[in-house]
């Protein structure tokens, strides 16, 4: 039966490291004021009557460290991978110079670094809000193990101990990612 319970145990690990790789994917987003391809990931573009990401359409580059390039596969697609860098939610203007879109990076302002500073901490509470109930999941799970008679009490106790020790490690591993963020963010 202690096999039961390390099925439990590791489904609970990976869930709750995909949590965190959920979270530092979210943080590649949020930018520093450096141009960085990932920037533009999340991007979707209207193409033949479906959205697909800006990659799948685009060559996105670093045309220096405040300024990145989009290169569309098709000339016909530059004002519509024009349009939808604008309306995304990152503020970026692009310039058309030909077959290149030019998005200059602003700086950021104390302002928008606050505001990126809370948007990072909104994030990691998510991630470990997930990690709890991932958390309880796995508690659930051990009880209904104990009750129909599949695990003792003892076991279910260590095992309950096992994923708390698991969720305090990821919180804290949250909390790391966090703070090297805020940091990044905050640094002039």
């Amino acid at each position: 039966m202690d096999e039961m319970v390390d099925i439990i145990n590791t489904d609970a690990k990976e869930r709750m490291q995909k949590s965190i790789t959920v979270l530092k994917a979210e943080y590649v987003k949020i930018r520093t004021g450096r141009a960085h391809t990932s920037l533009l990931e999340h991007i979707m573009v209207p193409y033949y009557g479906s959205d697909v990401p800006i990659n799948q359409v685009a060559n996105v580059n670093v045309l220096d460290p405040r300024t990145l390039g989009v290169v569309p596969f098709e000339k016909p697609m530059m004002s519509t991978v024009e349009k939808s860098i604008r309306d995304s939610d990152l503020g970026l203007n692009p310039t058309n110079v030909g077959t290149v879109l030019r998005i200059p990076l602003p700086p950021m302002t104390e302002e928008r670094r606050r505001e990126l500073v809370k948007v990072v901490r909104h994030e990691a509470e998510n991630a470990k809000v997930a990690v709890r109930n991932i958390r309880r999941d796995a508690n659930h799970d051990l009880k209904t193990l104990m009750k129909d008679g599949d695990i003792p009490k003892d076991d279910e106790h260590h095992a309950e101990e096992n994923i708390q020790k698991l969720t305090n490690d990821c919180v804290s591993k949250i909390d790391k990612i966090l703070a090297e963020k805020e940091t990044e963010l905050m640094e002039i």
